[in-house]
């Protein structure tokens, strides 16, 4: 128990004429700032693996085979909503030669599995839309609805007794 309480110490040295509260704190300050550099400068050193989308060569630098799938549809924000949620380490290209732009997807080999399940959950999203009727499409024909009606707005003057 003395060994863990001894291996825990610190030593600070100070120097100065006359040691006051604000001396002291102004040197746990110094040492709290060069101990918070210190692990700034080791996370800096360590180099940084990217996950989730990112570019091709970094993809591919990652040496771990690099397999692509081709998608005509041009929404692909949804699926890279999904392939954020697998985990799946991704990369989109789109090619401009073609009259409608396709997008490559890059993905590591080792990916496929999750990808596969990926790409099921986006094609059942997909054909989920097409069947759900459009919310400003079914407000327009209410409002055709609603304007084309008219509705009598006659006073009677009769008085009953």
């Amino acid at each position: 128990m003395q060994e863990e309480v001894e291996n825990r110490t610190l030593t600070l040295i100070v120097s100065g004429t006359k040691f006051t509260g604000r001396l002291l704190k102004a040197a746990i300050a110094k040492y709290l700032a060069h101990r918070k550099e210190k692990k700034l400068q080791k996370k800096r050193d360590t180099p940084v693996k990217p996950q989730g989308k990112q570019t091709v060569k970094q993809l591919i630098g990652q040496n771990q085979g690099v397999s692509n799938l081709e998608i005509t549809d041009p929404s692909i924000k949804e699926f890279e909503r999904i392939a954020r949620k697998y985990g799946v380490d991704y990369a989109v290209k789109k090619d401009r030669s073609c009259t409608p732009p396709k997008y490559l997807i890059f993905f590591k080999a080792r990916d496929a599995d999750a990808l596969t399940a990926a790409f099921t959950e986006y094609t059942q999203k997909k054909g989920q839309k097409k069947d759900r009727p459009s919310v400003l499409e079914t407000l327009d024909k209410f409002k055709a609805l609603v304007k084309n009606t008219v509705m009598e707005r006659s006073k009677r003057k009769e008085r009953e007794r």
